[in-house]
C-alpha cells in the first residue's frame, strides 16, 4: 500500500508493502502435535481488537513464512506435522476480500522454519530447513507479485540457518538471528532488492536467538521474542540507514518463540507463540515512535504457534 509523507513543499510517496495502514494478518499455525491450522485470521490496525477468521490456506500447516503485495497476502513453505509434509507451495489471498488462500507457484525447494521479506514487486524467503533428510539452508528465494509463478533462487545467506527472523526496508531485505544446527546466531545479514544478490553481515542482535518475530518500520527493523538460552521477551531495534548492532528497546508482555510478526505504519504486533507451558493467542503491539514495551491488545481466533504474519 502506497504510503504518504506530507513535507513543508511537496508530498512524497512510498510504496512500503511490508507495513500496513488497515489490517494485520495471522496465517497458518499449530497448537501442539498433531492439531495444525489453515485459519487465516484479521485484526484492525485501526483499533485494539481481537481478530476474526476470514479465510484459509490451500493446506493446513505451520512455520511457513509470510509476504504481502499491496494486494494480496502470501504464505510460503512450511510443514504439516501430522503427515508429516513439508511444502514448497506459495498461497496467495486477497486483501479486497475475505476469502481463501490459491496456490499459485511453488519455492525451489520444500522447506520450513524460514524467514520472509518483501519488497514492492517480490516477496522473499531465506533460510529454513528441509524435511528429509533435515538440511539447514542459506538459500535466498525470490517471486514476483505480479503474476503467479514459481520462485527463483537469487542469492545465499552468509550461513545456513531457520528460525532466522525477517524485516524488510524499501531497499534492502534483512534475516537476524537464527539456529545454525550447531550454535545460535546474532548476526543480521542484508540483501538488496535492486539486484539479486548474496547477503553480507551488517550487525548483530543483542543476545543471540532464533524463532522470534520480525517487524519493520520505515527507518528500522526489529526482532521481538524467540528462544535461547529459554524464552525471550526482547524487542531488539537496529537502524536501517546504517549497518550496525541492535539495541533493547522493550518487551513483550510474553516471552515466546515462533510467533508471527505484522507492521503498520506507526506500530509493530507479534501475534500466537509458545513457551514452554502454552500455546498462546495474544496480539501484542509496541510503537515504532518511542521505545517502550509492548501491550496486549486483542487475541487470535485460536490458540496457535508457528503462524507466519502479513499486512495491507
Amino acid at each position: 500500500m502506497a504510503h504518504i509523507n506530507i513535507k513543508s513543499d511537496r508530498i512524497e510517496y512510498f510504496d512500503y508493502t511490508f507495513q500496513g495502514t488497515v489490517s494485520g494478518y495471522t496465517s497458518g499455525g499449530y497448537n501442539g502435535v498433531p492439531t495444525i491450522f489453515n485459519i487465516i485470521d484479521k485484526f484492525p490496525f485501526s483499533a485494539d481488537a481481537d481478530a476474526v477468521d476470514v479465510g484459509d490456506l490451500s493446506v493446513t500447516r505451520s512455520n511457513s513464512a509470510g509476504q504481502s503485495s499491496s494486494v494480496s497476502g502470501y504464505s510460503s513453505g512450511g510443514s504439516n506435522n501430522s503427515i508429516p509434509a513439508t511444502y514448497n507451495i506459495i498461497d496467495k489471498f486477497p486483501f479486497s476480500a475475505d476469502a481463501n488462500a490459491a496456490d499459485v507457484g511453488d519455492l525451489t525447494q520444500a522447506i520450513k522454519f524460514l524467514s520472509s521479506q518483501s519488497s514492492s514487486v517480490s516477496g522473499y524467503t531465506s533460510g529454513g530447513t528441509l524435511s528429509t533428510p533435515t538440511i539447514t539452508s542459506n538459500v535466498i528465494d525470490k517471486f514476483p507479485f505480479s503474476s503467479d509463478t514459481n520462485a527463483i533462487d537469487v542469492g545465499d545467506l552468509t550461513a545456513a540457518k531457520y528460525y532466522n527472523i525477517g524485516q524488510s526496508s524499501s531497499e534492502s531485505g534483512y534475516s537476524s538471528g537464527g539456529n545454525l544446527n550447531p550454535g545460535v546466531s546474532n548476526v543480521i545479514d542484508k540483501f538488496p532488492f535492486s539486484a539479486d544478490n548474496s547477503a553480507t553481515n551488517v550487525g548483530s542482535l543483542t543476545v543471540g536467538r532464533y524463532g522470534g518475530a520480525g517487524q519493520s518500520s520505515s527507518v528500522s527493523g526489529y526482532s521481538s521474542g524467540g528462544f535461547s538460552p529459554t524464552y525471550s521477551n526482547i524487542i531488539d531495534k537496529f537502524p536501517f540507514a546504517s549497518d550496525g548492532a541492535s539495541t533493547d528497546v522493550g518487551d513483550l508482555t510474553i516471552s515466546r518463540f515462533v510467533t508471527g510478526g505484522q507492521s503498520s505504519t506507526e506500530f509493530g504486533y507479534a501475534s500466537g507463540g509458545i513457551d514452554f507451558f502454552s500455546d498462546y493467542n495474544t496480539i501484542e503491539k509496541f510503537s515504532f515512535s518511542a521505545d517502550e514495551n509492548a501491550a496486549d491488545v486483542g487475541d487470535l481466533t485460536a490458540f496457535r504457534a508457528g503462524t507466519a504474519g502479513q499486512q495491507i
